[in-house]
């Protein structure tokens, strides 16, 4: 099977994957681009330590370089990858604010009229 990464896009059309890549540093957002094209290959299936599952049907890509921790949180559409966002983890779990955030994101995802 073929899998797409599409960021998610929020009802005022800003995509918050993608504005936090834009402020990490170059390095680590290459990295990160890299790893996202690993999880096109492999869906699902990419294993710890590129990717996990959170809870239900969220998920973290789990990319690290140098002191930082950078995660993408994401769930899956039938064949895409629909990106929730970012952040710099920080503590040894994620945070639940950070899961309750991708939660509502695909709420919202699923919610439109178009998705229906």
């Amino acid at each position: 099977m073929t899998w797409e990464v599409v960021f998610f896009r929020d009802h005022r059309g800003h995509t918050p994957a993608l504005e936090f890549l834009e402020r990490i540093p170059e390095n680590p957002r290459a990295k990160t681009f890299k790893w996202l094209e690993l999880l096109e290959e492999e869906g699902p299936n990419l294993p710890r330590p590129y990717a996990d599952v959170l809870d239900g049907k969220i998920r973290e890509l789990r990319v690290s370089q140098g002191h930082l921790e950078v995660r993408l949180l994401y769930f899956f559409v039938r064949e895409k990858i629909i990106v929730s966002h970012g952040f710099l983890k920080k503590t040894h779990t994620v945070p639940r604010k950070e899961i309750d955030r991708a939660i509502r994101n695909m709420g919202e995802y699923f919610n439109r009229e178009e998705i229906k």
